[in-house]
């Protein structure tokens, strides 16, 4: 199995390879039985200023040897926006 870094950084080269867009980070990483799930952010649309972009949150599953087993675009929503509970 590959370590969570490794996965991450497939995960987000999966989502520029579906995208075509630059991932921004990665927001989230999670063991799973056969690899890993990534939740990768990914500029969407930039505007003048940066603060009004629209980013958007890809959920990836990787299984152990990198490969990319599923994608989907999980929520879009404007830089900045802070998440209540």
């Amino acid at each position: 199995m590959m370590s969570a870094a490794e996965a991450a950084k497939r995960a987000v080269e999966h989502v520029t390879a579906m995208t075509g867009r630059t991932a921004e980070s990665v927001v989230g990483i999670e063991r799973t039985e056969d690899g890993w799930r990534v939740r990768v952010e990914v500029v969407e649309t930039h505007r003048i200023p940066d603060s009004a972009d629209i980013l958007a949150a890809y959920d990836t599953e990787v299984d152990g040897d990198g490969e990319l087993v599923a994608y989907r675009r999980a929520h879009r929503y404007p830089r900045g926006r802070v998440e209540r509970d």
